[in-house]
């Protein structure tokens, strides 16, 4: 009876001490084996078309790129270290080039991210579908898909459209910078109140495709109009929360209630601009005074003499230095899209290698995103809802997107032309 007495104690003994928790690393690491990161919007192929010319095709890729004089924020060993499973590389090109060059380019940009993951299969393979981002992730590699960032980038043509699905487009981003002939950009002069009759039918083909419809950079009218107009979810590549930096490019409360009633996803934006009011302001103020010092032709202050310029502007940013942007404060528009969205509807969309060093301290690279997980779960965010965050709901908003695709199969494509439909000056 001793015996028995000491092995019970010594059981309940065992029983009372509490197991070590997992770490937040151990748990993001669990988390990301079983669903794949999926970031929306990598600027990685143009700013190697913009930095290294015909040098492109042939960079090495795996590691170091972080050190380069004109530093990136993406390479293999930095995609590794960040458990990336999925990405859409950004074929952007300028919203300001004549739209048949643009389309040159954007196919240029698609040739680019085909290339490099052909050089590098045991890395990267393409896919199209939700099921081949899965067994991408499943084999190792990372699920390369594509997303075209402009609607200029069609040439106001949906024959366009469908050739940049059929070379392996997943998304369109209905406006860059500039408004366009059928859609209003949030950085420009808004001329349609949205869309027009001819940006309805963009919509639908996207839908009829299986592209995604992509709303950042969009206007707000644009972005209500979209959402109404697709029968599919939408997403927004790239955006932040409105709530928390009065951005024009990020997305307001009101929206994401229709976001989350349409089933879409908010990728959050890592971008200073897009993360902090303050940062925002404050380099609206750093603009206006390069404006005021080297303004031509006869305004600025040392205009003609960019030394001068210089200097002064250097002794400006040191009585004005810039705020600090931290992860943190990421994880905050994180949390209040899924305050009033719904944790089913946010997303990562890091906006790497589009601007530049101009990132949160704690965010500089693709290697961080596991971070930014553990920062959440340090918050209270559960390991099922990082899944849905780091990829299980943009897998989702492509699961919706086929679907609606299937359905209507039978649908003959698009023949609108900007021309054949009605013009309407509100866009409705």
């Amino acid at each position: 009876m001793a015996l028995t007495h000491i092995l019970i104690a010594a059981a309940l003994t065992a029983s009372s001490v509490p197991v070590a928790a997992a770490s937040p690393e151990a748990r993001v690491a669990a988390v990301l084996r079983a669903t794949p990161l999926i970031d929306g919007h990598n600027d990685w192929p143009e700013a190697m078309r913009e930095r290294e010319g015909e040098g492109r095709w042939t960079l090495d890729l795996t590691h170091g790129l972080d050190l380069r004089p004109t530093a990136y924020n993406t390479d293999i060993a930095r995609l590794r270290a960040g458990q990336v499973g999925g990405q859409f590389w950004s074929v952007y090109v300028s919203a300001d080039l004549p739209p048949k060059q643009q389309v040159e380019e954007t196919v240029e940009q698609i040739d680019l991210v085909k290339a490099f993951v052909a050089r590098y299969p045991r890395v990267f393979a393409l896919a199209r579908t939700a099921a081949e981002v899965r067994a991408v992730h499943a084999s190792g590699r990372i699920a390369s898909m594509i997303g075209v960032e402009g609607g200029g980038q069609i040439d106001a043509n949906l024959s366009v459209l469908r050739a940049y699905h059929a070379l392996g487009a997943g998304y369109l981003t209905l406006t860059h910078s500039r408004t366009i002939g059928w859609a209003d950009s949030a950085t420009d002069t808004p001329q349609h109140d949205g869309l027009t009759p001819f940006g309805r039918a963009v919509v639908a083909e996207l839908n009829r495709l299986g592209m995604l419809v992509d709303l950042s950079h969009v206007s707000e009218a644009t972005m209500r109009a979209a959402i109404a107009a697709s029968k599919a979810p939408v997403i927004f590549s790239h955006s932040s929360a409105r709530a928390l930096d009065d951005h024009p490019r990020n997305v307001s409360d009101d929206v994401l209630r229709l976001v989350a009633a349409n089933g879409g996803v908010v990728m959050v934006n890592f971008a200073r601009t897009y993360v902090s009011d303050d940062y925002r302001r404050w380099s609206a103020d750093a603009a206006a005074e390069r404006t005021r010092l080297n303004a031509p032709p006869y305004a600025g202050l040392y205009v003609g003499q960019p030394a001068k310029a210089a200097a002064a502007f250097i002794e400006w940013e040191k009585a004005h230095p810039a705020p600090r942007v931290t992860l943190a404060q990421v994880a905050d528009h994180i949390d209040h899209i899924a305050k009033v969205a719904g944790v089913d509807h946010v997303g990562l969309g890091g906006d790497f290698d589009g601007v530049g060093n101009a990132l949160p301290e704690g965010l500089g690279g693709v290697d961080t995103y596991p971070a930014l997980l553990g920062e959440l779960l340090r918050r209270g965010w559960r390991d099922a809802d990082i899944a849905k965050l780091a990829g299980g709901n943009i897998l989702r908003v492509m699961t919706a997107a086929e679907r609606v695709s299937s359905a209507l199969a039978g649908t003959p494509p698009g023949t609108a032309t900007p021309g054949s439909v009605a013009v309407s000056t509100t866009g409705r």
